[in-house]
C-alpha cells in the first residue's frame, strides 16, 4: 500500500525528508505564544497514537515548537507484534535520516526562536534520539531518551547534544547494564554531559495509556525533561 493509503488523520503538517517518497508527514503544535524553542518527539513502537499527540501538545503548553514526525507513513497499531515488525522495518540509522527532515523543518520555521533542537523519544524512540543527535551533530542541542537505548555498535563521535535520560529500574526490555554502558560510551565518544536517572518503575511508565504508567516517576521525568530543554535551547 502507498502512504497516501495509510495516512493517520493526526498528520497536519508534510516536509521534505529522505524517505522513499521525498517528503515526511507529522503532527505539529506551536505554543499560544506563537513561538519557542522547538522539538522533536520521536514516537514509541505503536505509532504517531493519540498518546503521541498528547505529548505534542503538551510540550506546546509549556511553550515549546513541537513536531512528531510519523515514522510509519500513517500505520498505528496496539499490537505487539505487529509494532515489532514495524519496528524491524525501520532500522535506527533510516530513521535518522528519516527525522533529519523533521530536524530541518523546525529549525526553518519562523516560529522556532532556538538555533539548535531537542530530541524527546520513547521506547524505540529513545534509541532513535541518541541514533539522531549522533549524526546530526551540533543542530541537536538537547537529547532526552526515555526507556530506549540504541546498538551497542552505535557511534557517537559526532553527538555534540547534551543528553538526559530517563529508565526504569524494573524494565526487563532495556537493562540498567546496557544504560550504563550507553552512557561511558557517549561520554568516551563525545565527550557530552550525559545525565541517566533511573526510577522505580517498569518500561513505558510515561504512557498513560497502558498498564505500566507510573504517574509519579511520568511527572519527575516530565518537570525534568522541560527544565533541561530550556536551559540546553536558546
Amino acid at each position: 500500500m502507498s502512504h497516501e493509503q495509510h495516512e493517520n488523520p493526526r498528520q497536519n503538517v508534510t516536509f521534505d525528508a529522505d524517505t522513499e517518497t521525498g517528503h515526511g508527514h507529522g503532527y505539529l503544535r506551536v505554543p499560544a505564544s506563537g513561538s519557542g524553542p522547538g522539538v522533536v518527539v520521536i514516537q514509541e513502537w505503536w505509532g504517531l497514537t493519540d498518546h503521541v499527540v498528547a505529548v505534542v501538545d503538551r510540550f506546546a503548553d509549556e511553550g515549546f515548537v513541537a513536531l512528531a514526525p510519523d515514522l510509519y507513513g500513517g500505520r498505528t497499531t496496539h499490537d505487539s507484534a505487529e509494532a515489532a515488525r514495524f519496528l524491524a522495518e525501520l532500522p535506527p540509522e533510516r530513521a535518522a535520516r528519516d527525522l533529519a527532515g523533521a530536524v530541518d523543518h523546525l529549525l526553518s520555521l519562523p516560529a522556532t526562536t532556538s538555533s539548535t533542537v531537542g530530541a524527546v523519544g520513547f521506547c524505540m524512540g529513545g534509541a532513535f534520539v541518541l541514533a539522531l543527535a549522533a549524526q546530526q551533530g551540533g543542530r541537536i542541542g538537547a537529547a532526552v531518551p526515555w526507556y530506549g537505548v540504541p546498538g551497542p555498535d552505535t557511534d557517537f563521535t559526532g553527538l555534540r547534544a547534551a543528553v538526559l535520560g530517563h529508565f526504569g529500574a524494573e524494565d526487563t526490555s532495556v537493562p540498567l547494564e546496557a544504560v550504563r554502558a550507553t552512557e561511558a560510551r557517549i561520554r568516551e565518544q563525545a565527550g557530552a554531559e550525559v545525565t541517566m536517572h533511573v526510577y522505580p518503575a517498569p518500561h513505558a511508565f510515561y504512557n498513560d495509556e497502558r498498564p505500566n504508567y507510573r504517574r509519579e516517576s511520568a511527572e519527575l521525568a516530565w518537570e525534568r525533561t522541560t527544565g533541561f530543554l530550556r536551559e540546553h535551547l536558546s
